[in-house]
């Protein structure tokens, strides 16, 4: 809802890249959506967006599928009024490609709503060590995880904040629990991230306005350091 302006979706199509646990399918599904089409690589995540989809909201309309961004043909599944992406592309291994492929399946006028990796200063340093944990044994990415949390845990101290409450309030706010979302973090490869100017140069290029912008500022140059890695900043486009 803060992406789309408050607005619903009633008698959308609306395409989840992505689809994850399959919430965000739901929720366009609650807000009114009438199709949604959830795709992603893993086998795992389609079945769970399939069983969440089929228990909260059995009647439809939507569909899930296993596939990649890359396998979209607009011929084969139409336009969509809304594209949906968030924390996805960036691990494709070409986001801008990713881009191209899911800014080709909204309709004119339609919106194009993603979440991408900000630009941080420790960047090369993440993509080192992401390209390094994944091939990794259980045993090291054991340790990696300790340091990772030793580095949060100090952070937190040093910004006045108890570890205790952050974990323990984690899963309300991320919808996981933090000692797996570390580990989701460490072993996110591919890895690529853009800052605001380039993604929204990126998107003109293509056809597309911004529509509003969540984007964080870092302190440095206006770039976080990302000590502790890097959030996302969204967006949302419109094609012209």
């Amino acid at each position: 809802m803060r992406l789309l302006g408050g607005e619903r979706l009633d008698g959308k199509r609306f395409l989840d890249i992505g689809s994850g646990s399959g919430f965000h399918s739901l929720a366009a599904l609650r807000l009114g959506a009438r199709e949604v089409v959830a795709v992603d690589i893993d086998a795992d995540s389609v079945a769970t967006t399939h069983a969440v989809l089929s228990r909260f909201f059995p009647q439809g309309p939507w569909r899930c599928q296993e596939k990649s961004v890359f396998e979209l043909k607009l011929e084969e599944w139409g336009d969509f009024d809304v594209v949906y992406s968030w924390g996805v592309l960036h691990h494709t291994g070409d986001l801008d490609r990713a881009l191209e492929c899911a800014a080709r399946m909204v309709l004119s006028g339609g919106l194009f709503l993603c979440a991408i990796y900000r630009r941080v200063w420790l960047d090369p340093f993440w993509r080192w060590e992401k390209r390094w944990y994944s091939k990794a044994s259980p045993t090291a990415q054991v340790w990696a995880r300790k340091i990772y949390v030793g580095l949060f845990w100090l952070r937190l101290l040093v910004t006045g904040r108890r570890f205790s409450d952050y974990v323990g309030n984690y899963r309300d706010k991320r919808g996981m629990d933090f000692y797996h979302d570390v580990h989701d973090w460490m072993g996110g490869w591919p890895y690529e991230s853009r800052g605001p100017e380039e993604l929204l140069a990126k998107m003109q290029t293509l056809g597309f306005a911004s529509v509003r912008v969540f984007a964080y500022r870092g302190r440095w140059l206006g770039r976080s350091l990302g000590v502790v890695g890097s959030g996302c900043d969204e967006f949302v486009f419109r094609r012209g």
